[in-house]
């Protein structure tokens, strides 16, 4: 076979008479660019998985046919990684190495220096031994672009019904390739709604070479990239029973919050600067009335068609890197999150240059033998929004959006007015779910609008409310009073360590509080537990005391896993630890160096393992100590004497840095919407958000309005008897201005009562 004829360094701007395949290049899973390769000999699969890397040096004497690979990113993030990609292979004098079957393809950088903003790659074609699941050779008819005119035999009269405007007049008309179904013959016949007429060749089993993966005892993923496309529908399938839906659902059976929070979890992964979450009815044709829809919407970067399928499939391999900042990783948490909440789910993403719409559904799949999941995927083509043909054809894109129309709430109109929303420059994405989870005859969800009368919670506010307003069993934990535990509004105010987001519940902002900045008598305590480092910011809280509640709040990866943990005397007492609250952002504990994290999959709580039973000790030994040093005094106050924060803090509206004020400041004068321009921090948004010291003791300026009358007080009033005992905690009882009564709360062991009178 010989090599094409065209200068390597020359970049190839159009195609000159030959066809384009295109070629979605990925490393551990991770996309990094969609690319194109013109007059490629053989059908090669539409992702190429880079699988080792080899010096440049051991191609001087090879001749192999040559190619030239161009990129032809989806976004902004591919066309960036695209650059990375090649100035790594040329900085290290490296080619990149995938293989399809017994074919191996050589990707190597530009040789001259004129080609430094590298548009284009060198390909170099190795063809071996012949084999199974092999590249094909080019049959005469495929879906390739040659010419500008498609080379197949289906007439392309679907139209588009989801997109701006009228379509482009010449799309280029892509090849794609499925996996197999393995969708057994009774099940064609007896399925008349969603059954194809067309086909006609019985489904074969998937190769054991096939670059589907399959995992026993487990679902299989069915990777997009197998077979010769025909002009039938292609059924979206992962070999699953429907069933598993539902087994997925009870990883929050629990507490349905955790479902929400997986959400929101994606969100904050896409980098989304505002998030709405609220309860809107829509009309059902199936129900033929209107029901409940919980919609998650955000502003992120959206989801190419590589990402979603990561989503919505079972089994993907374990990426190898992962940003420090990033909680979700494979997608679990999604489908874990969507089927507790309700039976159906639709996804609305966009890109930059692309959209998809997928739908995941219990209602759809009931009484089928596998687990369908429509998708349909369109590509930007100049102004308009065309079926990517790249990686469907329009037959199976018409099938997945019949199916979508027919069991959900949404037809055509409806999608392209919700897609709307994102507006042509615009990315993010909507989550739609109904069918929602049900609490005896009513839903478990319950939800206001943010009248006084309708939130108990949180007077004039919208919130979601849990129905049951069960508080969470925990150890030790005796209070009814946690909000947090029913109230999404309080979930959220604390679910995340340094909150940047916009969020909103029913129409109403959230206000977010940065809860190791609430305290009293803070104190930032460093230790070191298995030879890694951990930082907890212990403190008392006013409202967590009249609550009677305390513990510790320990997140990973900046997001909350566990609340109120209470350790040491505080497992064993009401009294003991009351009101004194601890943060610890234990990520560096947690995730070992396998690359594993020992959180589990509901990241409502972490496994049993060596590093978190000494955590626990350490904690409970800090927090005993804390208990100790400044509250197990006996003290005299006077009962009108209250306990504020060290420092008053507030949230810019634009950058979302939290400001320090001065000791006493009384935030409820500021406006809803602060910026860093008003006062009293009268300042820029670019100066760096201030940070309390590790190791210090922070004691408020002002403890009460009343500081001078209680220092006089405590001046001319002696205690007739002064007394000490071992571990006792004092709680003050004002009965007149002569008479005050102290009740030593010991640890059980060592109860009593003692009444002091002041002379």
């Amino acid at each position: 076979m010989g090599s094409v004829t065209f200068d390597l360094n020359e970049q190839q701007h159009e195609n000159r008479g030959g066809s384009f395949n295109y070629v979605l290049l990925q490393k551990d899973c991770k996309n990094i660019c969609r690319t194109k390769v013109c007059d490629l000999p053989i059908e090669v699969p539409f992702i190429w998985s880079i699988i080792s890397f080899m010096p440049t040096k051991a191609y001087q004497k090879r001749d192999l046919p040559k190619f030239s690979l161009l990129p032809d990113p989806e976004d902004g993030h591919q066309n960036s990684e695209w650059g990375k990609f090649l100035r790594f292979l040329s900085d290290n004098k490296k080619a990149a190495i995938a293989r399809c079957g017994s074919s191996t393809f050589h990707i190597l950088p530009p040789q001259s220096e004129e080609c430094s903003n590298f548009s284009h790659a060198v390909l170099l074609y190795e063809c071996g031994r012949s084999g199974p699941g092999d590249c094909n050779q080019m049959a005469g008819t495929s879906g390739r672009h040659v010419n500008g005119t498609a080379v197949n035999s289906s007439k392309r009269s679907y139209k588009s019904e989801v997109q701006y405007g009228l379509r482009n007049s010449k799309p280029p008309y892509f090849k794609e390739e499925i996996c197999d179904s393995g969708l057994n013959a009774k099940e064609m016949e007896t399925s008349p709604k969603h059954r194809n007429p067309q086909v006609t060749e019985p489904h074969r089993p998937v190769p054991e070479s096939s670059p589907c993966e399959s995992v026993e005892d487990s679902p299989r993923v069915l990777n997009p990239a197998v077979q010769k496309r025909t002009a039938s529908p292609a059924k979206s399938f992962i070999v699953a029973d429907p069933s598993y839906l539902r087994t997925l659902s009870q990883t929050h059976a629990s507490w349905i919050f955790g479902a929400i929070a997986e959400l929101v979890d994606n969100s904050r992964d896409a980098g989304a600067s505002r998030l709405n979450i609220s309860v809107e009815s829509l009309f059902s044709k199936k129900a033929q009335r209107k029901i409940p829809v919980l919609s998650v919407i955000d502003d992120g970067h959206g989801m190419t068609y590589a990402d979603m399928m990561r989503m919505i499939s079972f089994g993907h391999k374990r990426p190898t890197d992962h940003r420090e900042d990033q909680i979700g990783r494979f997608g679990i948490g999604f489908k874990t999150g969507a089927m507790k909440l309700g039976k159906d789910a639709i996804v609305l993403t966009q890109t930059l240059s692309s959209r998809s719409v997928a739908f995941l559904s219990q209602s759809f799949n009931e009484g089928k033998d596998n687990l369908e999941i429509p998708v349909v995927a369109y590509r930007k083509e100049g102004q308009y929004m065309e079926v990517d043909l790249s990686v469907q054809s329009e037959a199976t894109a018409e099938y997945n959006l019949n199916a979508i129309k027919e069991f959900s709430s949404f037809n055509e109109y409806f999608i392209g007015e919700k897609l709307g929303l994102f507006g042509e420059e615009r990315t993010g994405t909507q989550i739609y779910i109904w069918n929602l989870d049900r609490w005896g005859n009513d839903y478990t969800l319950e939800w206001n609008s943010g009248k006084s009368s309708e939130n108990p919670v949180h007077s004039g506010r919208g919130d979601i409310l849990i129905r049951s307003r069960r508080v969470r069993s925990r150890p030790g934990q005796t209070s009814n009073k946690v909000p947090l535990d029913y109230s999404l509004q309080s979930y959220l105010e604390v679910m995340f360590l340094n909150p940047r987001m916009k969020i909103s519940v029913q129409g109403s902002l959230v206000k977010t509080r940065p809860l190791a900045k609430t305290l009293n008598k803070t104190s930032v305590i460093s230790g070191e537990i298995m030879g890694r480092t951990i930082v907890l910011t212990l403190g008392r809280s006013k409202v967590e005391w009249d609550r009677t509640n305390c513990g510790i709040f320990l997140y990973w990866h900046g997001r909350l896993i566990e609340s109120y943990k209470r350790v040491g005397g505080q497992k064993h007492s009401a009294d003991v630890g009351r009101g004194v609250i601890g943060v610890a952002d234990i990520t560096n504990l947690i995730d070992d160096g396998d690359d594993n994290s020992w959180v589990l999959n509901s990241k409502q709580g972490f496994q049993d393992c060596e590093m978190y039973a000494k955590l626990e000790e350490w904690l409970g030994k800090k927090v005993d100590e804390y208990w100790d040093t400044h509250f197990d005094n006996l003290e005299l106050r006077k009962g009108d004497e209250r306990h504020k924060p060290d420092s008053e803090w507030v949230q810019c509206y634009s950058c979302r840095k939290w400001r320090m004020l001065n000791a006493g400041f009384n935030t409820n004068t500021l406006p809803e919407e602060w910026f860093c321009y008003m006062p009293p921090f009268n300042g820029k948004c670019e100066v760096p958000e201030q940070q309390m010291g590790r190791g210090i003791i922070v004691i408020g300026e002002k403890r009460s309005g009343h500081d001078e009358q209680n220092r006089t007080a405590r001046q001319g009033e002696t205690p007739k008897k002064e007394m000490r005992p071992e571990s006792l905690e004092a709680e003050k009882i004002t009965q007149d201005d002569g008479d005050t009564k102290m009740i030593l709360n010991v640890r059980p062991h060592k109860q009593r009562m003692v009444r002091l009178v002041l002379l």
